[in-house]
């Protein structure tokens, strides 16, 4: 989901020798969009960092737009992947695995490098402009996030999963949004506390 967008990218680091060319750069311009804001970093910054030209870059990308969009898009699947893996994991039943992914966002996040939901920051910076296409890429990893949410919970026995998915993704958000602000992981595991109650109330 959007709150792992830059805890995938960003505490892996980037790859010392990433192949092809257009993912060296889509790897340098997560990073630096996501550490300095995406109005703040330049084309130049970007193809430096990726060791290319800015004529190399723009042969791969058309408008810094279609870049911005790209590291968007290259971490919807990670993402969610993340997310299965962190509900797989966690013991317990249906509940104690939704706490769980609070709990493994509490964690992750839980360091200075963490600077809020990349996804999230995004949009907001991109606010001006609805129809850019990394806000769209955003809106779509969402949805698709709360999909998968819902069809895990219905596979659980959960009732009315896909409202449920909802209720909780807006939990999520909403955790991450209060972390950034205090940086209490406090925060997130209450949200992920009554994301359980709520899920075990369903699951009755």
């Amino acid at each position: 989901m959007a709150c792992v967008h830059s805890l995938v990218s960003i505490l892996s680091g980037m790859p010392k020798n990433p192949e092809p060319t257009r993912d060296r750069i889509v790897a340098a311009a997560t990073r630096l969009f996501y550490n300095e804001g995406i109005n703040a970093v330049s084309v130049d910054a970007v193809a430096e960092k990726a060791g290319v030209t800015k004529k190399t870059l723009y042969y791969h990308f058309a408008s810094k737009d279609d870049l911005i969009a790209a590291t968007i898009a290259g971490r919807d699947q990670p993402t969610l992947e993340l997310y299965g893996r962190w509900f797989a994991e966690a013991d317990g039943d249906v509940a104690d695995k939704v706490r769980g992914l609070f709990l493994q966002l509490g964690q992750a996040a839980n360091t200075p490098r963490w600077k809020g939901c990349g996804f999230l920051r995004t949009t907001a910076e991109l606010a001006s402009t609805p129809g850019h296409p990394a806000v769209k890429a955003g809106a779509a990893h969402k949805k698709r996030f709360e999909a998968w949410l819902g069809r895990v919970l219905g596979d659980n026995g959960v009732a009315r999963p896909e409202a449920l998915a909802r209720h909780i993704v807006i939990l999520l958000d909403g955790a991450a949004a209060v972390m950034l602000v205090h940086r209490d992981v406090a925060y997130v595991v209450a949200a992920g506390e009554l994301a359980g109650k709520l899920v075990q109330a369903a699951s009755r």
